[in-house]
């Protein structure tokens, strides 16, 4: 028995020693499998904190970069520098910075084995999703990388971190700039001229989209013929180019008129044109992007497909300009009916979230941000305005000039950046040489052709030096960079980038730098004061290097404000503004009896109070028949019938502007007698004398 049992033990032992050894072995595995599991940890922290540091040196860059270019803005203020402006001299800065990070940083190699093939029927996806022994990770895409560099990803990925989304430009960068323009807008200037503005930035941008969009097309089929064109680009993709290109931005050539204090009427032209050609640009790009043609051959002319296009401009345009406007007078109906005005704080923070959110809300709907926000910062100029404290008011103004200062040169000094570290440049010499030539073109079909028309009807002729400044003056800049870079995936869309970059660094630089001498040249006036723009003052203004006799000699006539806009002045005086602002005649005095109650309930107590003392901005330049004044020489005549002599006491006989001396109410009265006075008047000169009052 004992025999038998001492195998048995032997067995015993010899099992529990396997399992003591595989025990061992697992926690060994196991231990192994932990301390692999706490290195990789380890690494990804690393690798986080890595990346978290490079991102705080990128944007402290940028950062370094806008301190840099303020403090060089304001030496070239101090010194009177007017060759170069603020968003040139954040190209320069941009540019050595890109180039110090191209080329000043040595390349290091990832890994030198190459990379795993595989062939995909489809295009790359944007999510990878791995099984790893036993566990799934996913992998985005971060985007092409070229051949040429395979072996410098690691280099790659610190360009690609310095180069944003385009999202960024659209939803952060952009909406303060155009809000802004909406918001400051001069409106006395902007209405005054409003017929010929929307005439620019409407008819003429899209004479300058297909004119360009044709001109292109002809350069492409160059390129093809001489072997430079390696890829597809299609008809609609020339129109794209056209339609981006045409957006100008003339912000160096408006920054000199204001400091110089050019002409009022230009300035507007110029800033009202600028303004809303943008909106047009982006809208007009997305219906040629919508241009769908039904068939095999997606890129011929199709007249439904053409209409749908139309349909889209003017579905989307209208839709973002009563979503802008609506949001406009919500905010200006939270700020009448509440108390908001006894906290400034809360005011100014609503104002600037209702106004940012309008940008977010477009895009959200499929609508255009740029033109929403754009109406929005008009209808908050026009009617919140009137209901912000005081203190809310000076808050708001500055708030968002400051984000417009910054943001504008943010992109500036990122276009210089990427000029080095976009990855993907297509520089064609036929193409660029090409574009430069097509958009001179382009403009002039713009702006000669129109102000030719427009003359016809206008009372005030836009001058041949006028012309020649708003041709000289289509700089292009912030929309068309931000347009040109929201899409880079073709061949088509990165060569049409790259060319749009240099367009901005030229015109900027050259056209930018040489607004003062052109000034000079055209012989435009400038040290005018815009609120005594409309009064005729022998030497309220001067033109650059003399010319002053020639100018004294010249007409000063101011036209009338436009009987569509009187209308809409009326309209908005007696029943918009009291419904919407404290200001305004109340309700109870403008709506119908049976309106009463509704009346009382929408009319504020302050519009009682302040019936008297109107916080009214437009009625300035608004004019009844009683406060024009013809001078005619020596002798002054008024619309309600008074007359006043001349400086020689030979002032004893006046008219009428109802037509006799007597007093007359017959128009043709008063045609005769200016008839009979025309020689006189060609020699004495006229006058239309706009009384201006201080509206406070």
């Amino acid at each position: 028995m004992d025999a038998l049992r001492q195998p048995r033990r032997r067995g015993a032992c010899a099992a529990l020693d396997t399992m003591m050894s595989v025990w061992i072995l697992l926690s060994a595995v196991s231990g192994l499998k932990a301390e692999d599991d706490g290195m990789e940890e380890l690494a990804t922290e690393k690798e986080a904190e890595e990346s978290h540091r490079q991102d705080s040196v990128n944007l402290l860059t940028f950062i370094l970069l806008l301190t840099l270019t303020i403090l060089t803005i304001w030496l070239f203020k101090h010194r009177r520098v007017r060759f170069l402006h603020e968003t040139g001299l954040a190209m320069i800065y941009g540019l050595l910075v890109g180039v110090i990070l191209r080329y000043g940083i040595p390349a290091t190699s990832y890994h030198n084995k190459t990379p795993p093939s595989c062939s995909l029927k489809e295009g790359p996806a944007s999510t990878l999703l791995l099984n790893v022994s036993g566990k799934f990770f996913e992998y985005t895409l971060k985007g092409e990388i070229n051949s040429r560099e395979i072996h410098n990803v690691e280099q790659n990925d610190m360009l690609r971190k310095v180069t944003f989304d385009p999202e960024v430009f659209f939803n952060i960068l952009l909406p303060p700039i155009i809000f802004h323009a909406g918001y400051s807008l001069k409106k006395r200037h902007f209405f005054r001229n409003l017929g010929s503005i929307i005439t620019y930035a409407f008819l003429g941008t899209a004479i300058s989209c297909f004119v360009i969009g044709n001109l292109m097309y002809g350069v492409v089929k160059l390129m093809q013929v001489v072997g430079q064109l390696t890829d597809k680009f299609y008809y609609t993709d020339c129109l794209f180019f056209g339609a981006i290109i045409s957006a100008t931005d003339p912000v160096t050539v408006l920054a000199i008129f204001n400091e110089l204090h050019a002409d009022g009427d230009l300035y507007a032209l110029l800033f009202g044109e600028s303004v809303m050609n943008d909106a047009v640009a982006i809208v007009l790009s997305s219906s040629i992007v919508a241009y769908q043609p039904s068939g095999a051959n997606t890129h011929m002319f199709d007249a439904s497909a053409f209409f749908k296009s139309v349909g889209v401009f003017l579905g989307i345009f209208s839709g973002s300009f009563v979503m802008g406007a609506a949001t406009g007078v919500v905010t200006a109906l939270v700020t009448k009916f509440t108390k908001l005005h006894c906290f400034p704080l809360l005011e100014t923070a609503l104002f600037f979230l209702m106004s940012w959110s309008t940008f977010l809300l477009a895009e959200a709907c499929g609508f255009t941000g740029v033109v929403a926000v754009l109406f929005c910062g008009i209808t908050q100029a026009h009617y919140t305005y009137n209901n912000l404290s005081e203190e809310s008011t000076k808050r708001t103004k500055q708030l968002f000039e400051v984000l417009h200062f910054l943001a504008e040169n943010f992109i500036f000094s990122y276009m210089g950046l990427a000029l080095f570290t976009f990855q993907n440049h297509i520089f064609s010499p036929i193409f660029i040489i090409g574009a430069f030539i097509a958009i001179f073109i382009g403009r002039a079909f713009n702006i000669y052709p129109l102000s030719f028309l427009l003359n016809l009807g206008r009372r005030h002729k836009i001058k041949g030096n006028f012309q020649h400044m708003m041709m000289f003056a289509g700089l292009r800049g912030a929309m068309a960079f931000a347009l040109a870079i929201r899409d880079t995936a073709t061949y088509a869309r990165q060569m049409m980038f790259t060319t749009t970059l240099l367009i901005v660094f030229f015109t900027v630089w050259v056209f930018g730098g040489g607004t003062t001498p052109m000034l000079s040249w055209l012989h435009i006036r400038v040290g005018v004061d815009p609120d005594q723009d409309l009064q005729p003052c022998g030497d309220s203004f001067q033109v650059l290097q003399g010319d002053g006799p020639q100018a004294e000699g010249q007409s000063k006539t101011k036209q009338e404000s436009a009987w569509l806009f009187r209308l809409w002045y009326t309209f908005d005086h007696n029943y918009l503004k009291p419904i919407l602002t404290h200001s305004g005649p109340p309700l109870t005095s403008t709506l119908p009896s049976y309106c009463g109650p509704l009346a009382s309930c929408l009319t504020s107590p302050q519009a009682y109070e302040n019936h008297e003392q109107l916080r009214d901005h437009d009625s300035d330049f608004i004019r009844n028949d009683s406060d024009l004044t013809y001078t005619f020489g020596d002798t002054a005549i008024t619309a309600n019938g008074a007359s006043g002599g001349g400086g020689d006491g030979a002032g004893g006989s006046g008219w009428s502007a109802n037509g006799k001396r007597s007093g007359s109410t017959s128009e043709e009265a008063l045609e005769r007698e200016l008839d009979s006075r025309e020689q006189e008047l060609l020699s004495r000169g006229t006058r239309l004398v706009f009384p201006i009052e201080d509206h406070v």
